[in-house]
């Protein structure tokens, strides 16, 4: 089972993570998951839009669709689909199949957002 996690870390706390991460699945040999973290809600927000969302959302519930059948399925316009589908690729949240399909490869996504006080 593929699963992803999405979460909020300054950068010095994401680069620690993955160093651990990195450490304790080559040590294990063991899956750990896949990380995306964001520096601020702001830098996630900007990256995963809330169409952006539905279009990932759409395409765990339907598997893989071609970027035109993505679109009548979200009742979107095809190139704003395409554009994007094309940013949900580059930060590797939807990947293509071999038959150029867009899916979404994690069979579960968890997001963690934690805000502590500065007192």
């Amino acid at each position: 089972m593929r699963t992803a996690s999405i979460r909020i870390r300054k950068v010095d706390e994401s680069l620690k993570a993955v160093r651990a991460g990195f450490l304790s699945a080559w040590k294990s040999g063991k899956y750990k998951g896949e990380h995306f973290d964001f520096e601020s809600p702001a830098a996630l927000f900007r990256v995963l839009t809330p169409k952006r969302w539905e279009l990932i959302e759409c395409l765990q519930g339907a598997g893989p669709l071609g970027v035109r059948a993505l679109a009548r399925a979200l009742g979107r316009d095809v190139k704003r689909v395409h554009e994007d589908a094309a940013a949900m690729i580059e930060v590797g949240m939807v990947e293509k199949t071999e038959d150029g399909k867009l899916v979404v490869p994690f069979d579960e996504i968890r997001a963690d957002f934690v805000m502590k006080s500065a007192a």
